[in-house]
């Protein structure tokens, strides 16, 4: 991986500081040769790092001074809460904390002062009950890069298989009701736009799963497909995006299968995530497609239950990392 000299940091959003941010964010550090990491700040308060790790922490206040920085120590932008918390026992003032290092991560790359974000994870629980008002970090982001939450999608992305769900955190029962034309219409063309932006697919390839068992049996089992897949399918193929469908579920993610397409757009949640994380379960990032800037995230929680206990398995946030630079390259290479 190549990183230039001028070539400005990644962001690194610290999440929910007790949570395994702190200390996977560290050991991606630690471990920067061998993850093949380029430099990267990371936001929040270093009481948090260093109740989790013992590694030197240089503290910046510029983006641009990480790089000279980075092999010094953890290049920190200092945000400090009220009171330090404790791993494993989140808090409101670290519930504060993460959101306004969110907010300055979102910032730096819209300004162009970081090359992209990667966000480490939170607890809705706690932004809650300090006002949050969005369902995620993703819609957060979003609104404040002043996209429709609906125009951005969250791509899965591991060495051999991207996904995306049409519905995501719904309840099963509610996922047939969600479904419309329009709506499969819309993610598929932000995942096709997104597969050219930040993967350099001059012609991406989208197959399109079924909702029902057999995709249907030609509406024997159920109408979805036959009623709103298929016309959706129809309509992206007629503005000249590469598209098939929809596909059983059930025989999408095989190896062979796999080659005949560059992602795979699914009707929920469990659908698109479950091949991902058989298949990738180190390696599989979260990509926010449909943004201004490039967005990654680790796909795990805060796992409170290991905080402190160096425990934490780094691979997903070093994957996370790695993929914010090749995504945000690769802008640069096709802008």
């Amino acid at each position: 991986m190549t990183v230039r000299p001028s070539d400005p940091p990644i962001a690194i959003s610290l999440g929910d500081p007790a949570g395994i941010g702190p200390e996977v964010i560290a050991k991606c550090w630690d471990n920067r040769s061998a993850f093949n990491l380029p430099p990267f700040v990371v936001i929040g308060d270093p009481r948090c790092v260093a109740a989790v790790w013992d590694g030197p922490i240089e503290i910046v206040t510029n983006p641009r001074e990480a790089d000279a920085a980075f092999d010094l120590g953890l290049p920190l932008i200092q945000l400090a809460a009220a009171k330090a918390d404790v791993p494993g026992h989140p808090s409101v003032a670290g519930a504060h904390c993460s959101l306004d290092a969110l907010e300055l991560a979102v910032g730096l790359a819209r300004s162009g002062s970081a090359a992209a974000v990667v966000t480490g994870p939170v607890t809705k629980e706690q932004l809650y009950a300090i006002g949050f008002q969005h369902p995620g970090q993703t819609e957060f982001v979003a609104e404040r890069c002043g996209v429709s939450p609906g125009n951005v999608v969250m791509m899965l992305a591991g060495p051999s298989l991207r996904t995306v769900p049409v519905t995501t955190h719904l309840q099963l029962a509610g996922v047939p009701r969600a479904l419309t034309s329009a709506l499969i219409e819309s993610r598929g063309r932000a995942t096709l736009r997104g597969l050219q932006r930040n993967f350099g697919l001059a012609q991406p390839r989208l197959a399109v799963s079924g909702l029902n068992p057999h995709a249907g049996e030609g509406g024997t089992l159920g109408r979805e497909e036959v009623e709103i897949i298929e016309p959706a399918i129809a309509a992206l193929a007629a503005e000249g995006w590469l598209v098939t469908g929809p596909h059983p579920a059930d025989t999408m993610f095989h190896a062979r299968s796999r080659a005949n397409y560059d992602a795979a757009l699914c009707m929920y949640h469990d659908q698109a995530l479950i091949p991902v994380k058989a298949l990738h379960f180190e390696e599989a990032v979260n990509v926010t497609l449909g943004l201004p800037i490039v967005r990654t995230a680790p796909d795990h929680g805060t796992a409170f239950d290991i905080a402190g206990q160096d425990r934490a398995d780094p691979r997903p946030m070093a994957a996370a990392i790695r993929m914010a630079l090749e995504c945000a390259s690769m802008r640069l290479e096709t802008a």
